[in-house]
């Protein structure tokens, strides 16, 4: 049985829909918490896949957050090894940093349900299982350049590195493709002072929106999952 670890930072950002469709492929998944788990454990270097999760803090706040050192080493070390990674929001962030880019605030929080617009290399990527016009979920303040030799494949109007990939083994996602509507609650819960202090961003805003896309979404984002594991075999 192939193994998948999940790095999670905040209780609230977890697998969600990605949990039953690796299982469904046969996958036993298991999580570490990044700010009290080893992360420099042997397992974690030779699962068959690594996920790193989102949360609310800076790929480079190590000062503040010292577990990132090693966490950083670990998907560097996976990613030269040419070991699975997929990384999702402060998962990608933290891909581009460990391949040497930089990752900056912003200037402006990327709040809500939106689309993406695919790059010639994105259209012959994973990403393409995503039909025109989907919405996905975007929930960042902060940005990276794009990675020396990565492929850009997703952009919006304001971020322009939305995803990248690294060879077959390396896919950096900035916005969500795992949130269902269920799962989200938690996150109205876990992000609450966040969501207060973003302007124009309210619970039953982001709410109403999950009712109308997310149904829309998941299946598409295990489709793209799929697509991406199956890919590795190549």
């Amino acid at each position: 049985m192939p193994t998948a670890i999940a790095i999670r930072h905040v209780a609230c950002e977890d697998l969600d829909a990605f949990g039953p469709a690796l299982a469904a492929r046969g996958y036993k998944a298991s999580y570490r918490e990044a700010p009290t788990d080893d992360l420099a454990a042997g397992e974690l270097a030779d699962c068959d896949l690594l996920v790193v999760l989102g949360g609310p803090i800076g790929a480079y706040e190590d000062d503040r957050y010292p577990f990132l050192k090693p966490e950083l080493a670990l998907i560097e070390r996976r990613l030269k090894a040419g070991k699975p990674v997929l990384g999702i929001c402060l998962g990608a962030q933290l891909m581009a940093r460990s391949l040497g880019a930089k990752v900056y605030a912003a200037g402006f929080k990327e709040i809500g349900w939106a689309g993406i617009s695919l790059s010639a290399g994105g259209r012959a990527s994973p990403l393409a299982k995503l039909a025109a016009g989907t919405r996905v979920l975007h929930w960042h303040g902060d940005t990276f350049d794009l990675p020396s030799g990565a492929a850009h494949l997703a952009s919006t109007l304001r971020t322009p590195n939305q995803a990248f990939a690294v060879g077959r083994y390396g896919l950096a996602l900035q916005f969500h493709l795992e949130v269902s509507a269920p799962g989200l609650e938690r996150w109205l819960v876990g992000h609450a002072v966040e969501i207060n202090a973003t302007p124009r961003v309210t619970v039953p805003r982001l709410r109403a929106d999950a009712a109308k896309f997310a149904a829309e979404l998941v299946p598409q984002g295990r489709a793209v999952l799929d697509a991406w594991l199956d890919g590795l075999k190549g």
